[in-house]
């Protein structure tokens, strides 16, 4: 199966499906990526407090795949917004990967009750380490509408992406500033967490009449709409399923069904950006 690429504002390429790796165990992560790739995945998202960065490094090695043919993701460490420490992290996170450059490189979370606020001066950190060479593309995470706009405002530099929470329940504001911007939605979290999703009867009817399952129906509606998505699992059997959504399509209609299941700020399962400030010891 070959998986659609779509082209960021930078005029990089970047697969629209992938694998992610969040609270993969490192002992289990290089064993789960390798069984990514057997199956056809060639795009990982990772992040520097996932801590399984040499995992994924470990199965790039060994999968015997050309450079050119992965898609590699990592995040800034909460603890690392200042520019050394930025600049740091990433060439540690270079050397766990086995890597000269990753393709691209997120701010985790806008902190803005952290750092004085002064999230704009992370994100020029992203854009000097960009033009150094170590990483292809920037973007965000978990940045807000008015967090998207400071950032754009203050620098002209638009983020590739902007990785947020986005499943059927919640149907993240962020996701329109995203694009009103014109940077790519990536979708964590994306079958909601425990929400109620995979059982909702407006998405078993719509499974039961393609021929697939609740969790293939939420994935292909993703897709459907534009946004990258790179569900987990740490089951080869489940990679294999998940990764099985290139042979059906949803109708508008279909895709309009699903996005009248929002929630709201009632649907959302994770922490809200505006106030989330963890930084890890």
């Amino acid at each position: 199966m070959t998986v659609p690429t779509l082209t960021l504002n930078d005029q990089t390429t970047i697969p629209q499906f992938g694998v992610g790796v969040w609270q993969v165990p490192p002992t289990e992560t290089e064993r789960v990526v390798s069984d990514a790739f057997e199956v056809g995945y060639r795009h990982v998202d990772t992040a520097q407090m996932y801590g399984n960065e040499a995992g994924v490094g470990a199965a790039i090695k060994s999968s015997g795949l050309s450079r050119d043919d992965l898609y590699i993701t990592t995040k800034l460490n909460n603890g690392f917004h200042e520019p050394d420490r930025a600049r740091a992290s990433l060439e540690a996170s270079l050397e766990a990967l086995g890597l000269d450059r990753v393709d691209l490189f997120l701010i985790h979370w806008p902190l803005p009750t952290q750092y004085d606020g002064n999230y704009t001066r992370t994100w020029q950190t992203l854009i000097e380490l960009r033009d150094a060479g170590l990483t292809r593309s920037i973007g965000v995470s978990n940045f807000q509408p008015d967090h998207l706009d400071t950032i754009v405002s203050a620098t002209g530099v638009v983020p590739a992406v902007n990785q947020i929470e986005v499943h059927p329940y919640f149907d993240n504001p962020a996701r329109g500033a995203t694009q009103r911007h014109g940077a790519l939605v990536e979708a964590w979290s994306p079958l909601g967490q425990g929400g109620g999703e995979l059982t909702d009867p407006v998405i078993t009817a719509l499974a039961d009449k393609h021929g697939k399952t609740p969790a293939q129906v939420i994935l292909r509606w993703h897709l459907d709409r534009g946004d990258v998505v790179f569900p987990k699992s740490t089951h080869r059997e489940r990679l294999a399923e998940n990764f099985d959504v290139f042979d059906f399509a949803l109708s508008e209609d279909e895709v309009t069904s699903l996005n009248a299941l929002d929630k709201g700020e009632d649907g959302r399962t994770g922490p809200n950006p505006d106030v989330f400030d963890w930084i890890p010891a």
